[in-house]
């Protein structure tokens, strides 16, 4: 049976998460706090047109992950396996669990003076599924169903993945369950930096990643995400470029390290990259690669490079 212990349980609700069933957790983001408020958004609002008000940040599988990033927040230390059974809990009782859990830990700005009434009565029903808030979304067994059912609510959804379980894409390509966007995650321009930085707990974690790379253009909505550590990862801009070349995301996300949570015992402040260290590290790998920076996000420390820019880059709702 799949379930995470009391202990891990007790250090995400102190963190302000909600657990939701045996497996499943719920966090509202920073950003969907400021958005109620009107004082700013989330950067996937200025990149793709998602409204942080409206976005809930879960996951299926807190607590299960095969990894150990160097940079993850989350309580590494504490994690419960590296892979779920299918004795895990259902999507339908997941996706009510978490609308509840949302609905609870907003109340409390119901009070506020500052609340923008309408976005909060929009927040009551979020439209935006961010499969990404702790462990790797692609564990649980069950994520086609998950991912369809979301669909089938009308809700639009963003899938986080270390890219360790390429068999888990193949099963939403083949079942028809993609994700409105996937992102797969790229810490390490190499195998060594990877095994230094990403820390798998598996067997031929880097060969994985590459597989799930060469799957990710049969996503129509990809994004490569690299998230930049001043002193580990931003270096090698021409094999970061390689790769990008050899498997032509959509969209490729430099964004910076944040020196927070659990990460902080890990890592320093040094660590953390400013905005201007983001662009300049994004120019190089644009150099390289033939990709351009056509957005970015001050606040939060990151650019978005594509061939080119579209119309429709920007989701409509």
């Amino acid at each position: 049976m799949v379930q995470i212990s009391a202990k891990l349980k007790s250090l995400l609700e102190k963190q302000h998460y909600e657990v939701v069933g045996r497996h499943s957790a719920v966090e509202i983001c920073g950003w969907t706090k400021k958005s109620l408020l009107d004082k700013g958004y989330c950067y996937k609002q200025k990149f793709y047109g998602i409204k942080s008000h409206r976005c809930c940040q879960m996951t299926p599988s807190v607590g299960f992950c095969n990894q150990r990033c160097i940079f993850c927040w989350r309580a590494i230390e504490e994690t419960v396996g590296n892979k779920m059974d299918r004795d895990v809990d259902d999507p339908n009782e997941i996706i009510k669990g978490c609308l509840e859990a949302q609905r609870r830990k907003l109340s409390g700005f119901g009070g506020n003076p500052k609340l923008n009434k309408k976005k909060f009565k929009e927040a009551q029903d979020p439209m935006h599924f961010a499969i990404s808030l702790a462990g790797e979304p692609t564990l649980y067994p069950k994520l086609p169903d998950l991912i369809k059912e979301l669909h089938k609510q009308g809700k639009t959804t963003f899938l986080v993945t270390n890219g360790t379980n390429p068999a888990m894409l193949k099963r939403l390509i083949r079942e028809n369950a993609m994700p409105t966007q996937l992102y797969i995650s790229l810490d390490a321009p190499n195998k060594e930096l990877y095994k230094k930085i990403d820390m798998p707990v598996i067997k031929g974690g880097w060969e994985r990643l590459q597989q799930s790379l060469a799957l990710m253009k049969k996503f129509k909505r990809n994004v490569l995400r690299i998230t930049a550590i001043k002193g580990l990862n931003m270096e090698h801009a021409e094999q970061y470029a390689a790769l990008i070349k050899k498997y032509k995301p959509l969209f490729v996300e430099v964004k910076a390290y944040m020196w927070v949570g659990w990460s902080r015992k890990r890592l320093s402040i040094e660590n953390m990259p400013l905005h201007s260290d983001i662009k300049r590290f994004s120019k190089e790998i644009a150099k390289y690669s033939g990709y351009k920076i056509i957005d970015e996000k001050k606040e939060s420390r990151v650019c978005l490079l594509a061939e080119k820019d579209f119309k429709d880059r920007k989701l409509r709702f």
